[in-house]
C-alpha cells in the first residue's frame, strides 16, 4: 500500500528508478534541481533541469507546461556530489494569458505521486493550504547514509520561480526563471494540434490538447529518463542516455535465501522468496546538519529525530526477524513432536539441531544488519554531538564552556537522552520544542534526593535556553527537603523569590498569585485585549517547581495546581512537579488528569518512555551534571551577572 504523506513526513524508496507524477488543476511547469548535502545548488547547467534543458544525469523533465506531468528519475545515475533532488512546480504565464490562474490558491490542490516506472505507487502527497504562491518546492528525494528517501515539503513562494531559485542557490535566479518561461512559450508556439491516428489510444494524448510534442511526453519521452517510444504502444527504454556505465541488461539475480530478513531501512516486509538486495554502497562520512531546515539549529533538530527514527526502525526490524526465527523454530519442533515417528532417535536429534541452526543463522543475519546500521548511526552521532548548540547538548559537552546567554528563544531544549537495550551506548537526545507544550513530572519514587537534583538540572537548562528576563522560576518546597538541591538556583539569582515558598501558607500564597496571573492573561486574550495588560506586568514564561507534592497542600491548593496544569501552558506557566504518585494516592482518581497531563521523567535511567510509532520502551536518562563538574554553577552565575545589564 502506498504511503500518504503530510508536510515534513518522509518515506523510504525501494529502488533507484522512479517516476514523479504530477497532477494539477492548471498547466504548471516542472523543474528539478540537484543539491549538495546542504540542499544548495553549487553549479550551473548540470544542476538545474527545466523545459529549456530537460535532461540531467539521472533525471528528465517535460518540455512544456501541462496539468499532468511525469518526471523520470534514476537515483543510481546521480553524481556522487548529489544528495538531494528537489521537484519544483510553477504556474506558467499567469500574468500573460487571459483566464489563467493568478496563484495556486485559485486551482485545486496539486498532487505529487512517486511510483515505479511500471506505475506501482510508492508514496503520494497532496499539497494543500496554498494561497498567493506561484511556485513551490513540492517534494525532495534525499540520500541518508546509503539509502534514498522521499520527503513531502510543499513550500510555496509568492515571488515565483525567481524567489524559489534564489532559495535553492541557483546562479542568476531571475535570468534562470526567465529562461524557463521563454522555453515554455517557445515550445507552446511550436505545438500543432494534430488529429489522432485511426485506432490510436486517445488516453495517451496530451491532457491540455496542445499537440504532438506534449503527447510524446506524456506517452513516453517525458515519462522516463532518455525514454523514446518505439512505435505506437511499443516498449519504453528506461536507460538514461548519460549513464555510460550502466549495463545494457541487469545481471541475473542470485537465488533467494530462505527466510531472508528485510533491510531495516524499508519498513515494508519483504516476502520470503525475495532475492537478496544488491551490494550496498560504501557508507558516506556523516555530516552534522544533514537534514532539511532553514537554519543550522533546525537542521540539527531534524537530524536528531531522523537518527531516532532510523534507530527505532533498525531495532524493530531486528526484533521482528528474531521473533520470526523463534516462531519458525517452535513450529518445526511442534511438527517433530506431533509425529510419533520423529519424537526420538538420532533422526529427531538431527532435525532439532537443524532447526536450531536455521534459527541461529537468521538471528545472526539480522544482527549483522543491525550492527551495520548501528555503526553508521554511531558515526553520525559522533559527528553531530560536537556540533550541537548548548540547548541540544549534554552537560558534559564542551560547548557549555563557551556558553553565552542567548538573545532569542531557541528551537528546542534537551530534557535528557534515550537509548535501547540493543545499543545502550548509542544515546539520542530527547529534545522538546520551546515554549513547552506540557508540564514535567520527575518521579521521586526511587530516589527523592536524585529527583530534586534532576529537576534542578532541567530547570537550569530551561533558564539557560531563554534570553534574560524571558523566563522566571518559582519554587514550592513546603518541608524544606529540597533546600540543598535548590541552592544553586537560589544562590545564582535565578529564583524570583529569595527563598522557595515553604509551609502550607507559602504554598497557598504562591498558588493563589500564579492562578490570578493565569486568569488575567486568559481574560485579556478572550477579550481581545492581550496587549492591554497592566503596566509593569511580567509577560515572561514562568516555571513552577513543586517539591514533595502533596505535602503542604490542602484541597483548595490541589484544585489550583490542577488548574495551572490545564490552563497554565497557554498562559506561559509550566509545572515541574517532583513527587511520588503513591504519596498522593489518598486523592484517588481526582489527580489522574494531573498525572496524565505531565511528561513523566525519572532521576535514574528507566525504560518507561514508549514511542507511538513502533512501541519501543526507550530507556530515559536524565540530564544530570557530571560528578565534580562546576558547569551548572558557572552557567547560573553568567545568567545572574547578565540580569542587571538587561534591567532584570
Amino acid at each position: 500500500m502506498a504511503a500518504e504523506l503530510v508536510r515534513g513526513q518522509n518515506h523510504p524508496l525501494p529502488g533507484n528508478r522512479l517516476e514523479i507524477r504530477v497532477s494539477a488543476g492548471a498547466p504548471v511547469v516542472a523543474a528539478v534541481t540537484l543539491g549538495d548535502e546542504a540542499g544548495r545548488v553549487v553549479g550551473d547547467g548540470d544542476w538545474l533541469a527545466h523545459p529549456g534543458e530537460p535532461q540531467l544525469a539521472g533525471v528528465e523533465v517535460p518540455r512544456q507546461a501541462a496539468a499532468e506531468h511525469r518526471l523520470a528519475v534514476d537515483l543510481g545515475a546521480m553524481p556522487p556530489a548529489v544528495h538531494r533532488v528537489h521537484v519544483l512546480l510553477a504556474l506558467s504565464g499567469a500574468a500573460a494569458r487571459p483566464g489563467a490562474p493568478a496563484d495556486f490558491g485559485a486551482v485545486p490542490a496539486p498532487r505529487v505521486a512517486v511510483t515505479t516506472p511500471e506505475g506501482a505507487a510508492i508514496a503520494g502527497f497532496t499539497i494543500t493550504g496554498l494561497g498567493a504562491e506561484t511556485a513551490l518546492l513540492a517534494v525532495e528525494l534525499y540520500r541518508r547514509q546509503s539509502a534514498w528517501k522521499v520527503r513531502a515539503v510543499g513550500q510555496g513562494y509568492r515571488g515565483g520561480l525567481p524567489a524559489l531559485f534564489l532559495d535553492q542557490g541557483v546562479p542568476d535566479p531571475a535570468g534562470s526563471a526567465a529562461a524557463v518561461h521563454i522555453a515554455v512559450d517557445r515550445e507552446q508556439a511550436r505545438s500543432v494540434d494534430l488529429p489522432a491516428p485511426a485506432g490510436a489510444d486517445r488516453a495517451a494524448a496530451s491532457p491540455s490538447g496542445t499537440g504532438s510534442h506534449q503527447a510524446d511526453r506524456t506517452s513516453g519521452t517525458g515519462a522516463a529518463a532518455g525514454a523514446r517510444p518505439s512505435g505506437a504502444g511499443g516498449p519504453v527504454d528506461y536507460r538514461h542516455p548519460r549513464r555510460r556505465t550502466a549495463p545494457a541488461t541487469p545481471p541475473p539475480a542470485p537465488p533467494a535465501r530462505p527466510g531472508q530478513v528485510p533491510t531495516p531501512r524499508d519498513d515494508r516486509p519483504a516476502p520470503a522468496s525475495a532475492p537478496p538486495p544488491p551490494p550496498a554502497e560504501a557508507p558516506r562520512v556523516p555530516v552534522a546538519g544533514d537534514a532539511a531546515g532553514s537554519s543550522m539549529d533546525e537542521r540539527l533538530y531534524n537530524q536528531v529525530w531522523g537518527m531516532f527514527e532510523d534507530l527505532s526502525r533498525s531495532v524493530a526490524a531486528y526484533r521482528s526477524a528474531a521473533d520470526f526465527a523463534e516462531s519458525r523454530f517452535e513450529q518445526e519442533l511442534d511438527r517433530l513432536l506431533a509425529d510419533p515417528r520423529t519424537r526420538g532417535g538420532a533422526a529427531a536429534e538431527a532435525a532439532r539441531e537443524d532447526a536450531q541452526g536455521k534459527q541461529a543463522a537468521l538471528v545472526d543475519q539480522a544482527r549483522a544488519v543491525l550492527d551495520r546500521d548501528l555503526a553508521q548511526l554511531t558515526a553520525e552521532a559522533e559527528a553531530v554531538e560536537p556540533a550541537l548548540p548548548p540547548e541540544f547538548a549534554g552537560w558534559e559537552n564542551p560547548v557549555w564552556h563557551g556558553y553565552r546567554v542567548p538573545e532569542r528563544l531557541p528551537l528546542a531544549v534537551r530534557l535528557g537522552s534515550l537509548c535501547l537495550p540493543e545499543a545502550p551506548e548509542l544515546r539520542i537526545p530527547l529534545l522538546s520544542r520551546l515554549p513547552l507544550e506540557r508540564g514535567l513530572w520527575v518521579d521521586s519514587a526511587e530516589n527523592r534526593r536524585a529527583a530534586v537534583e534532576a529537576a534542578v538540572a532541567v530547570a537550569a537548562r530551561l533558564l539557560a535556553s531563554h534570553p534574560v528576563g524571558a523566563f522566571a522560576v518559582h519554587a514550592l518546597d513546603p518541608a524544606g527537603s529540597g533546600a540543598t538541591a535548590l541552592a544553586p538556583l537560589h544562590s545564582g539569582g535565578a529564583l524570583v523569590l529569595p527563598p522557595p515558598a515553604a509551609g502550607a501558607a507559602g504554598v497557598s500564597e504562591l498558588l493563589t498569585r500564579l492562578t490570578e496571573r493565569v486568569d488575567l492573561i486568559q481574560m485579556a486574550r478572550r477579550g481581545g485585549a492581550a496587549e492591554d495588560l497592566p503596566p509593569g506586568f511580567d509577560t515572561a514564561e514562568q516555571l513552577l517547581i513543586v517539591n514533595e507534592f502533596p505535602y503542604g497542600f490542602d484541597d483548595r491548593s490541589v484544585n489550583q495546581l490542577r488548574y495551572l496544569a490545564d490552563e497554565g501552558p497557554s498562559a506561559g506557566l509550566h509545572l515541574l512537579v517532583v513527587a511520588d504518585r503513591e504519596d498522593a494516592a489518598a486523592y484517588g482518581p481526582v489527580l489522574d488528569p494531573l498525572w496524565r497531563s505531565l511528561l513523566r521523567l525519572t532521576p535514574l535511567p528507566s525504560d518507561h518512555l514508549a514511542d507511538p510509532w513502533v512501541g519501543h520502551a526507550w530507556t530515559y536518562e536524565p540530564p544530570l551534571v557530571p560528578p565534580g563538574s562546576r558547569i551548572l554553577t558557572d552557567v547560573l552565575r553568567q545568567l545572574a551577572a547578565a540580569r542587571p545589564a538587561y534591567g532584570a
